[in-house]
C-alpha cells in the first residue's frame, strides 16, 4: 500500500498541470515544499476556517458543536485528513502535525462542552466522545439492526448534546 506521501510524485503532477518538471520547481524548492504547502493547507483549512465559520455563524454552544464537526470533517477535508492519519503513523514530523490540529480541536470542542456541562471531567468525555464518533463512524461496518448508521449517528449526537 502506498502511503500518501509516496503517492506525490512531481513528474506526475507537472504532466496534470501541463507544466514541466522545471516549472513545477519554480513554484516549489522542492518535493518537500510541496508536502509542507499541502499540510499547511490543510491545517488551515481544518483549523482556522472551520473556526471561523463556526464563530461567525454564531449560536450557543450547542449550536456550534454540529456545523464543527461536519465542517471539519466535510466530504473535501475528510479524506485528507484520514490520509494524513496514515502518513502520521509513518512520519514524525507529520505526527507531530497532526497532533497540533488534533489538539486545537480538542480545545475547540472543551470549550464547547464546558457550555454544556459545567462538570470538566464531563466536558473532557463528552469531547473525546464526540471527536472519536466523527473520525471513527467512518470506520464501522455494523449493523444497527431496523436503525440506519445515519440514524445511530444522530442518536449519538443528541445524546452527547444532551
Amino acid at each position: 500500500m502506498k502511503f500518501p506521501a509516496q503517492a506525490v510524485r512531481v513528474e506526475v503532477l507537472a504532466q496534470a498541470l501541463g507544466v514541466t518538471k522545471g516549472g513545477f520547481y519554480g513554484h516549489f524548492a522542492d518535493r518537500n515544499a510541496l508536502l509542507d504547502e499541502m499540510l499547511d493547507s490543510w491545517e488551515r483549512m481544518s483549523t482556522d476556517e472551520v473556526l471561523e465559520r463556526v464563530e461567525r455563524h454564531g449560536g450557543d454552544a450547542r449550536a456550534k458543536v454540529r456545523p464543527a464537526g461536519a465542517l471539519t470533517f466535510s466530504s473535501e477535508l475528510l479524506p485528507i485528513d484520514l490520509a494524513i492519519r496514515v502518513w502520521s503513523r509513518r512520519d514524525q514530523t507529520v505526527a507531530e502535525r497532526l497532533r497540533r490540529v488534533d489538539n486545537r480541536r480538542m480545545d475547540y470542542l472543551r470549550l464547547l462542552f464546558g457550555g454544556i456541562c459545567r462538570d470538566e471531567d464531563e466536558a473532557e468525555a463528552r469531547s473525546v466522545l464526540a471527536f472519536s464518533l466523527v473520525i471513527g463512524h467512518y470506520f464501522m461496518a455494523a449493523d444497527h439492526g431496523a436503525r440506519s448508521h445515519a440514524d445511530m449517528l444522530e442518536l449519538a449526537a443528541r445524546w452527547l448534546l444532551a
